[in-house]
């Protein structure tokens, strides 16, 4: 069921600019987002990037230690989110990035919200061609252990996620 839920156009440049891995200075790397939350707006119409919710890439090693960690912080515990998270992994043969797009929607969160967000969501995902990776969560306890991640990303061969041992 659709719900008529637009996309803001921010969302799809905030998109298309952590897919798109062109080569860039260090102080465009530094601005690349690691990590991003979308919320609905206010009235309730449109998908639009949730200020100050967000991990630059630059800040992982300044002010972020732990960007995984970091991310599920972000998350509300009350309410219902999209997001999407840069993941950098190994398998025993290669390092990998690959984006996950999650789908945040907990225990708590109001029955309204959840109704709406589970509409909207195909109207988001529309816009996000080429994702490999999607990730319904429904509590801490689903995203809190980074294995879990590592199970999505590639089960058993994944080594290790943000140069942490799985």
């Amino acid at each position: 069921m659709a719900s008529g839920v637009t996309v803001n156009d921010e969302v799809i440049k905030v998109f298309n600019g952590m897919k798109v891995r062109k080569s860039s200075s260090s102080d465009e790397v530094k601005k690349r987002k690691k990590a991003v939350l979308f919320c609905l707006s206010e009235d309730k119409k449109q998908i639009i990037v949730e200020e100050d919710k967000q991990i630059l890439v630059g800040d992982i090693g300044e002010t972020v230690e732990d960007p995984y960690a970091c991310f599920v912080k972000l998350l509300p515990l009350n309410d219902c989110r999209y997001g999407l998270y840069d993941a950098t992994y190994e398998t025993s043969e290669s390092k990998k990035e690959d984006l996950v797009f999650i789908f945040w929607a907990p225990e708590g969160a109001p029955l309204k919200s959840k109704m709406i967000y589970a509409s909207s969501k195909d109207a988001i995902k529309k816009k996000f061609t080429g994702i490999k990776h999607e990730w319904q969560v429904n509590g801490l306890d689903d995203i809190q252990d980074r294995t879990t991640l590592a199970d999505k990303l590639g089960g058993n061969v994944v080594v290790s996620l943000e140069g942490k041992p799985v």
